[in-house]
């Protein structure tokens, strides 16, 4: 069996390998593929889930295409490795899982990966944030601020990464590390690396190998595409250790579920360090964090975005710089963030009005 062409066009198109999915793979307006079971197919379209009436004959079917796409990527699918994540040649992420795993039919989902980069001007455009949002992250990537991004499966965490990542300035030296390489950045010192999962004759490479590896590649600053689990603690150790202006993205419903939540990752990695201190390690870290959210109307927002101040009392203060509300739509507070501060110095124009004409920096003790 011969590895999957590595263009999708033309006669050795790799969507023909998926059968009755081949049509669907060739939709652009398609953004992810689920099968649920031979007869179940399911596609997000325009950020709105829909059951389509494609199916396989049987099972037996669906899993027979599932071992030749697990083969072509040079992967095993089988009862002794029933569950296999892996990356087609364009980019895209399938994700497989057979019997005894999947226990109602096999399950297949594709998320599609786009040729197409998306700017900040197509985001303002779609909804996603409004042209005084967009000027304040640009500022806040170029003033070389730790950012957070956090929302839900599908929320457009990964999208809204590309973007800032579009703002960091050309000449920098770049290091990304993902499980599916599926950032668009166009830096000419970039260096991608992509973890390797586990399988019974592998030990894998996890993303925090690659993470601690990419502290000696001299980078400028470090993209994680998420935060999962024990590589939050390097992360944060790479933040605060000169690598500002580094990024990552994390499943979490709110900004301060997210900090919550990479508290728990830290806790995770096998650290020996009483809260307080990892709350610290955070709060020096963690300039702000940006939530992205999609609506029942399939748009995705960025819901709220928040200032990380040091600690009190035990607890990581925050503080909302920007909100979205259906009735209000994007609003602030009217309070500046401290981090303000840092733009002159890197040759940031910033404009005192910007928050309103009520100019406060508020009493946020930083580092």
């Amino acid at each position: 069996m011969s590895k999957l062409p590595t263009t999708p066009s033309g006669p050795q198109r790799w969507s023909q390998y998926f059968g009755p999915l081949e049509d669907l793979l060739e939709d652009n307006s398609i953004t992810e593929i689920m099968v649920n079971g031979y007869s179940k197919v399911f596609i997000e379209q325009k950020g709105l889930l829909k059951r389509t009436q494609v199916k396989f004959p049987n099972n037996e079917a669906l899993v027979k295409v599932m071992k030749t796409v697990a083969k072509a990527v040079g992967r095993e699918l089988s009862e002794r490795s029933p569950c296999l994540d892996a990356r087609l040649p364009d980019g895209s992420r399938v994700n497989l899982v057979i019997a005894p795993v999947a226990v109602d039919g096999p399950s297949m989902t594709i998320r599609k990966f786009s040729p197409f980069s998306i700017n900040h001007e197509q985001l303002i455009e779609a909804g996603s944030f409004d042209e005084k949002i967009a000027y304040f992250l640009n500022c806040c990537v170029g003033a070389r601020l730790n950012i957070l991004i956090c929302g839900g499966t599908g929320s457009g965490k990964t999208t809204l990464l590309n973007v800032l990542s579009s703002f960091i300035p050309s000449h920098e030296r770049l290091v990304t590390i993902e499980d599916a390489a599926e950032l668009k950045i166009k830096n000419e010192n970039l260096v991608r690396l992509e973890a390797r999962p586990p399988t019974p004759d592998d030990p894998g490479i996890p993303i925090r190998n690659l993470v601690i590896n990419a502290l000696r590649m001299r980078p400028d600053r470090i993209i994680v595409g998420e935060c999962r689990g024990n590589e939050a603690l390097d992360m944060l150790i790479a933040m605060n250790t000169g690598h500002e202006g580094s990024m990552t993205t994390l499943h979490a419903n709110s900004a301060r579920e997210a900090l919550r939540r990479l508290e728990g990752m830290v806790m995770l990695s096998g650290v020996d360090f009483p809260l307080r201190v990892i709350r610290e390690h955070i709060s020096s870290a963690i300039d702000m964090v940006v939530n992205i959210q999609r609506h029942p109307d399939g748009k995705r927002r960025v819901a709220s975005i928040i200032e990380v101040g040091n600690m009190e009392s035990e607890v990581i203060l925050t503080q909302e710089i920007f909100g979205y509300d259906e009735e209000k739509g994007f609003f602030t507070h009217g309070f500046v963030p401290r981090f303000v501060e840092r733009f002159a110095s890197q040759g940031i124009d910033f404009p005192r009005d910007f928050f309103g004409a009520d100019y406060r920096i508020r009493q946020i003790k930083r580092r």
